[in-house]
């Protein structure tokens, strides 16, 4: 039996948790054998964040090594939870993720005032989703890549990016071709297919948007689209 690890790396999801079950119908992760990276942006404009989140932390039940990185969308969940920069939040596409919170919970507004105080936000979402945006980690590092949501400041050591870099950097990354020291996989930035350059790999490809769902396996550079 071929029991050499492979990695699956998996993009932004937004939502889309029709993709997010059929890319996952089409991969073969094995339990206890292979590792599951995630590269963040699972929640906002998609029709059904709240879901892809229940949908996560059951894919961890079967798989707990599975590694979920931050994405800028999260942080501004983050935020928004904790009553700092609503606004961002709701014009980047939080007004999705709350309604599909709404619909999950029938006469939601009865005896309430129909604002979303503190009181109501912890009451409209669970818990189990507020430990999980609170447990996602930045960056993800294996002997031969740097797997992150939005990209690495050049000339700047791993351990001291700043979390505004990593989850929100696109042309000063985009546009480098600078060694980052082992090459990096990462999200954030659409592309309508995946990026491969030297050093470098985007698999962003745009689900949100009527595109695809894309799954990079490594370490063959595989790529698995739905």
């Amino acid at each position: 039996m071929d029991l050499t690890k492979r990695i699956f790396v998996i993009g932004d999801i937004h939502g889309c948790l029709n993709k997010l079950d059929l890319l996952w119908k089409k991969i073969t992760p094995r339990p206890g054998v292979d590792q599951v990276v995630f590269l963040g942006d699972y929640i906002d404009r998609g029709e059904d964040s709240s879901g892809v989140v229940d949908y996560l932390l059951q894919l961890r039940q079967t798989y707990p090594e599975t590694i979920f990185l931050m994405g800028n969308h999260e942080k501004m969940f983050i935020d928004f939870l904790s009553g700092v920069e609503r606004a961002l939040f709701i014009y980047n596409g939080g007004e999705s993720t709350l309604k599909s919170y709404l619909v999950r919970m029938e006469n939601f507004w009865d005896n309430r005032p129909g604002v979303l105080d503190e009181e109501t936000l912890n009451l409209l979402v669970p818990e189990n989703h507020r430990a999980f945006l609170k447990e996602l980690q930045p960056f993800y590092e294996t002997d031969d890549y740097i797997m992150v949501h939005a990209g690495l400041r050049h000339g700047v050591p791993l351990e001291s990016q700043s979390l505004d870099d990593l989850v929100w950097i696109r042309e000063e990354f985009i546009y480098s071709e600078e060694d980052f020291g082992k090459r990096v996989i990462f999200g954030h930035t659409p592309f309508v297919r995946p990026l491969v350059l030297p050093n470098k790999i985007g698999i962003d490809t745009g689900a949100v948007y009527g595109n695809s769902l894309t799954c990079l396996i490594l370490p063959d550079l595989e790529f698995i689209s739905v």
